[in-house]
């Protein structure tokens, strides 16, 4: 490994905390949308949490890419910090916990040990994705292709929706941009219809994808998004995203 051994990281440096005046309504259900990127299921004490991507600071490594090697840890930290604040009693991870099928092999001793102790402090579903189809097994908690939450079908992918079928997904890694006082801002996003929603990418390293990609075509009606800042969530229309 091209960086070893990883020093302790004192705390994570991406702000959490439950929007105190936004939801988003899905179907039957009301979610908070955190500022980490996880969604909060009040009454049913469940957080969802999409695309970690655990370990692919090592991916980009092993291709040359020299980044600090932090990402896994950051990740958790921030992924502990959520749980303990919302008390969270199941956690159902929405795919691609997993950069790849090798990232198990290359997870620090201390780091998995973490993983193991969040896996364990709820009730923890992990759904396959893209990039773990196969997620490990010894981690701890339950793996599934996906869910029913609340008549709502949690699930990695978006797919096309059965008649009266609610959806929450990933994979997509949605940002939005709004123009304010002539400066553009962009930022990561729940971006949700009255049937789907697709959370943000939690992983310390990921990417992101503009909601007016080719790849949000046809998956959304008149949608909002609810864009996350530095302090608070803010919720814009489709008409004024970009």
């Amino acid at each position: 490994m091209p960086f070893s051994p990883k020093p302790r990281m004192p705390s994570s440096t991406r702000p959490c905390g439950l929007s105190r005046s936004q939801r988003i309504r899905l179907g039957s259900m009301e979610f908070i949308p955190d500022l980490s990127g996880a969604l909060f299921a009040p009454d049913l004490r469940t957080l969802l949490v999409a695309d970690l991507h655990l370990e692919k600071g090592s991916s980009l490594a092993r291709r040359g890419v020299h980044l600090p090697p932090y990402d896994t840890r950051q990740s958790l930290l921030q992924l502990g910090a959520v749980m303990a604040a919302t008390g969270a009693e199941r956690l159902i991870l929405l795919g691609d916990s997993f950069h790849d099928e090798g990232a198990r092999g290359r997870i620090d001793a201390a780091d998995l040990a973490l993983l193991r102790s969040l896996a364990a402090a709820a009730d923890t579903l992990w759904i396959a994705g893209n990039h773990d189809p196969s997620p490990p097994a010894d981690i701890g908690g339950r793996v599934v292709e996906e869910i029913v939450l609340g008549g709502i079908s949690l699930r990695h992918q978006p797919r096309a929706l059965r008649d009266g079928e609610c959806e929450i997904a990933g994979h997509l890694h949605p940002a939005a941009a709004v123009t304010a006082r002539g400066l553009s801002i962009r930022r990561r996003c729940f971006i949700a219809d009255s049937r789907r929603l697709i959370m943000p990418a939690f992983g310390s390293y990921t990417g992101s994808l503009s909601v007016r990609s080719p790849a949000f075509e046809g998956l959304f009606g008149d949608f909002h998004v609810w864009m996350i800042g530095d302090a608070a969530i803010h919720r814009f229309p489709a008409a004024r995203v970009s």
